[in-house]
């Protein structure tokens, strides 16, 4: 590997460091109760809100249509995640420093494929929210789920909610991308040494 391209691969793991910086997720919810809206932000360890007051007037929200209260104790994933982030984070970094291009491909692969399954199962919260409900709820709507939507807006009832990527989710992004790019440029560099060795030996 290059020198450039060991630098870009140590950027590629750093750029995963945005996760602890700002949020993965966030979930805006306007309702007329709230009609300045409430802003939830999923991070890789916690959830939050624009203000302190966020969470409990989310939790309120769902009472009436009997969804369970969201805590951040109900997710086991918010209590390892970052741990997987600091695997990610350590390894590309170790990578870029020893120089493997195979290495490369296979810590950007696995990346790829943990970011599908964090998708994943935050959808699968979604429908556990959504559709594990009271039976006691003040309002009740035959047939009727809650589902917010995993990316885009989504109207439930009298109420109207966005969910779109926050910017610790660029961090992901750019791991991958940066990472492929590192692959395909040694990939490229190890194919033109190949043939100008092939000529020299043809010579």
């Amino acid at each position: 590997m290059k020198a450039y391209t060991k630098v870009l691969m140590i950027v590629a793991a750093l750029s995963l460091g945005l996760l602890f910086m700002f949020p993965m997720w966030k979930i805006y919810l306007q309702a007329p109760q709230y009609p300045e809206g409430l802003e939830l932000h999923i991070w890789v360890n916690k959830l939050a809100g624009s203000s302190e007051s966020v969470l409990q007037n989310f939790n309120i929200l769902n009472h009436y249509i009997g969804m369970e209260p969201i805590h951040a104790d109900s997710f086991a994933e918010l209590q390892y995640m970052p741990y997987i982030v600091l695997f990610f984070i350590v390894t590309g970094v170790l990578i870029g420093l020893a120089g493997k291009n195979k290495l490369v491909l296979g810590w950007s692969l696995l990346l790829l494929v943990s970011g599908a399954a964090g998708i994943l199962d935050f959808y699968l919260w979604l429908v556990k929210f959504g559709t594990n409900l009271s039976p006691t709820a003040p309002i009740k709507v035959p047939g009727m789920t809650y589902i917010p939507p995993l990316l885009g807006s989504k109207t439930l009832l009298n109420f109207e909610a966005l969910s779109l990527p926050g910017l610790g989710s660029l961090g992901i992004f750019l791991g991958i991308t940066i990472s492929l790019l590192v692959f395909l440029l040694n990939r490229k560099t190890a194919g033109k040494a190949q043939t100008a060795t092939t000529k020299h030996a043809l010579v």
